[in-house]
């Protein structure tokens, strides 16, 4: 399977690099409900007083672009803030984050972005371009958190082409968690996060056109899960740094794992764990 698209012109897609944005919110109490209940939590939702669990901040800085602004994978049409890669599958690789100050309920907020890099790569099956966007996020006027979010854009698979070799993850997991991403968890999340692209909750769209066997979880999603896992088994602990990389797509046709282990006294490793025992996603924390 492939499309007609433009040659890449990486000079022109660098020339994005620097460009900045800045998004205004107010953290509200609903949306940390709701992702208490789609996490299965059995516990109070976070009060005001409680600082906000690691990277639920994505459930603020919502992309609110207009219905007549959205493409065909439903995300918004390329251009704007992101530069236009004419690539058609878009995946979030990864991110690097640290804690600085905590974020509680009722605070306003600050987000400003930074294009901080654009790359152009040869993979396997074709060219990516990885895009690295710096994100500053300030609470009350504090700073709070520094995010690099790594974006890869890719060509589709072609026919009968195989995915390539996994990794095996680890299998000494003293934290372990089954997770079965059914249609209603990814259409919940995908929800909470105003994420309209298609390949998280329309079938026909993930498997006719984009070529994968299912509907794939969201990448950030595992990432939290990854995290509620670490809160789980250490309420207490409070994270400075967490890093994770996407090794391969996992999809709603099979349960999946959350791993972990802690190494040290500040030093935690996580994972993601395919149904056929494949590193998913890799993670690291950092406890104070």
């Amino acid at each position: 399977m492939s499309i007609d698209r433009v040659p890449l012109d990486i000079a022109h897609l660098r020339s994005w690099i620097g460009r900045s944005t800045t998004v205004d919110d107010l953290v509200t109490t609903v949306p940390i409900q709701a992702l208490t209940a789609t996490l299965d939590r059995d516990d109070a939702p976070i009060g005001p007083t409680e600082a906000l669990p690691p990277c639920w901040h994505w459930l603020y800085f919502l992309p609110l672009h207009r219905q007549s602004e959205i493409g065909p994978d439903g995300h918004p049409k390329r251009g704007g803030f992101l530069p236009p890669v004419p690539l058609p599958r878009r995946m979030w690789a990864g991110s690097q984050l640290e804690f600085l100050a905590p974020i509680h309920a009722g605070q306003p907020i600050t987000r400003s972005s930074t294009i901080a890099d654009v790359r152009l790569k040869e993979g396997r099956s074709g060219p990516l371009v990885f895009v690295k966007v710096r994100h500053d996020v300030s609470a009350d006027g504090t700073p709070a958190i520094v995010e690099f979010h790594d974006i890869v854009y890719r060509d589709l698979a072609a026919p009968g082409e195989a995915p390539p070799p996994g990794v095996p993850a680890p299998a000494d997991a003293p934290w372990t968690r089954r997770i079965v991403p059914d249609d209603v968890l990814l259409f919940r999340y995908s929800a909470l996060t105003f994420n309209g692209h298609r390949i998280h909750y329309d079938r026909r769209y993930v498997t006719e056109v984009e070529g994968y066997p299912g509907l794939i979880v969201h990448g950030p999603l595992i990432a939290t899960l990854l995290l509620d896992l670490l809160r789980r088994e250490r309420p207490d602990a409070r994270v400075t740094h967490f890093a994770f990389k996407a090794m391969q797509p996992v999809f709603d046709i099979a349960p999946f794992e959350v791993c972990g282990r802690q190494d040290d006294a500040h030093g935690v490793s996580l994972w993601a764990r395919t149904p056929d025992g494949q590193l998913a996603m890799q993670a690291t924390a950092t406890l104070a």
